[in-house]
């Protein structure tokens, strides 16, 4: 469907604006460069390269110069846009991920969208890192322990911050805790209300660990948009659908909310509810994700 007059498309936001707009984010392993088109024709809002978990060590050189391959343009000028998560702070691996992925971003024409920091938990860290970052690229910042929830609103706050993203697992093993959704609640929370107080995207969810069961994906994804989750993490193509569908309102939804418009300075209720200001905001947020998800279709 063809955007509306005024409107943007993806190709007049910046790698930042696109990665603070995206409703789903998936994971490529970095050392298999074959599967790299096949992710970035699967339907993600952005794909991301990884650098770390999905990579053995013997393969982090590997990997690392298949992804400066893939963002950098190609004879015909064509680039993968991407996301890169590269290796935790401190490791043996970040700073030659970090050297070489921001030499590949002062490249003209490359497809590099910004930099995921796993395991993040230092403001200090993610500032002096973003000071050397083009200011068009994003920064997300994943937060996967205790101090990182703890420190999640300094992070948040850091300039140039992009928005946070959550790692389920990984968090739930440092605190000792069952992995299930709903055992980390908490954290879930923290992670919104720090981005919200900061002024930055909503959070990208921890992905399902779910893969061909796709209610199940449903229901995860559908618990971190109650929660005010703006997307999720995706460790397969086949959970891209599930996920869009769980974060664009229902028809119930956008008829509901437009009987909410229709009756604004009018009637009091609609069916049975009383229409007061945030009810009507609340309308008017589901009418423009409906809005966005038309102008993708």
């Amino acid at each position: 469907m063809t955007a509306p007059a005024g409107s943007l498309s993806a190709a007049d936001l910046t790698a930042a604006e696109t990665v603070a707009a995206t409703v789903t984010a998936l994971f490529v392993p970095g050392d298999r460069p074959e599967r790299f088109t096949k992710a970035a024709a699967a339907g993600a809002g952005v794909v991301i390269i990884d650098l770390e978990d999905a990579v053995a060590l013997e393969s982090k050189s590997a990997a690392l110069a298949a992804a400066v391959e893939a963002v950098a343009p190609s004879d015909d000028g064509a680039a993968l846009r991407a996301l890169v998560r590269v290796n935790p702070p401190g490791s043996g691996h970040y700073d030659a991920d970090i050297t070489l992925l921001l030499s590949a971003a002062g490249t003209p024409g490359s497809g590099l969208l910004g930099i995921v920091v796993p395991k993040a938990e230092d403001a200090g860290g993610l500032r002096q890192l973003r000071a050397g970052m083009p200011p068009h690229l994003a920064l997300v910042p994943l937060i996967e322990s205790a101090l990182g929830v703890v420190n999640a609103l300094e992070m948040a706050r850091v300039p140039g911050v992009t928005r946070l993203a959550f790692g389920a697992i990984d968090f739930a093993l440092d605190i000792d805790a069952d992995g299930g959704d709903r055992f980390l609640d908490h954290a879930r929370s923290q992670l919104v209300l720090a981005s919200r107080a900061a002024g930055i995207a909503a959070p990208l969810d921890s992905p399902s660990t779910h893969i061909k069961d796709s209610s199940k994906v449903t229901e995860s994804a559908r618990l971190a948009r109650n929660f005010g989750f703006g997307g999720k993490l995706c460790i397969h193509p086949a959970q891209l659908a599930s996920v869009h569908r769980a974060f664009a309102p229902t028809q119930a939804d956008v008829e509901w909310a437009q009987s909410v418009i229709d009756a604004e300075g009018g009637a009091t209720q609609v069916d049975g509810q009383m229409i007061d200001r945030p009810v009507t905001e609340r309308a008017k947020r589901i009418l423009q994700r409906a809005g966005k998800k038309e102008q993708q279709q």
